[in-house]
């Protein structure tokens, strides 16, 4: 079935509001009389909606990426203070945590969330759908993790959560850098995105 372009699917509800079958002139009156019994009648009025809704699946425009919904809607959290670190990350605290710190040369395990700028998933430790987490255990070492990252997790405690958004050259400048999935889908996936700001969410579990 040929796609409808979107300037004639807004044209559609008045193209199906005049019936193709009237071709010549009809009294003042009477046409007055069809048009009262038209605008008032239940059935003349959910019939461009229930058509609108129908054809909106064969609209090209509302297929593209940037229409569809990268997550189901959440709320917000509440942020308790920003920061702006000199490499160019920006954090944001949303839990403080109440055990240890974590310093540079540590070993942590975090579970984390990472998306692109536009809000679109690129990879988790925690899954989607039934929310169980696989997290992972990163050395605070920038040899080994984004620079980014690691100064993302650096003075966090045990239990707290930041947001930060981590520009591509304190990134994934190689593709040996943890964290980085082992399968090959997201890690083709996450690996397709590395000259892009990506915004990473952290719990920091434990501190090892």
């Amino acid at each position: 079935m040929e796609a409808l372009s979107f300037q004639s699917l807004l044209q559609l509800p008045s193209t199906l509001r005049t019936p193709s079958y009237v071709e010549k002139e009809q009294p003042k009156n009477t046409v007055a009389k069809n048009l009262g019994e038209r605008l008032h009648s239940p059935t003349a009025k959910r019939l461009p909606r229930r058509l609108l809704l129908q054809f909106m699946g064969f609209c090209p425009i509302l297929s593209h990426p940037v229409f569809a919904a990268p997550m189901p809607e959440m709320k917000e959290p509440q942020v308790i203070r920003t920061l702006k670190l000199p490499s160019g990350v920006r954090i944001q605290e949303i839990v403080e945590g109440q055990g240890s710190a974590a310093n540079e040369g540590d070993l942590v395990e975090i579970n984390y969330v990472c998306r692109r700028t536009n809000g679109y998933f690129v990879h988790s430790t925690v899954d989607q759908f039934s929310g169980e987490s696989t997290p992972v255990i990163l050395p605070l070492d920038e040899k080994q993790i984004i620079a980014g990252l690691k100064e993302v997790l650096v003075g966090m405690r045990i239990g707290g959560k930041r947001r930060a958004l981590i520009p591509p050259y304190v990134g994934y400048i190689n593709e040996n850098l943890k964290p980085i999935p082992e399968e090959f889908g997201p890690r083709r996936s996450l690996l397709s995105h590395v000259n892009e700001p990506l915004i990473f969410e952290v719990q920091l579990l434990k501190v090892l």
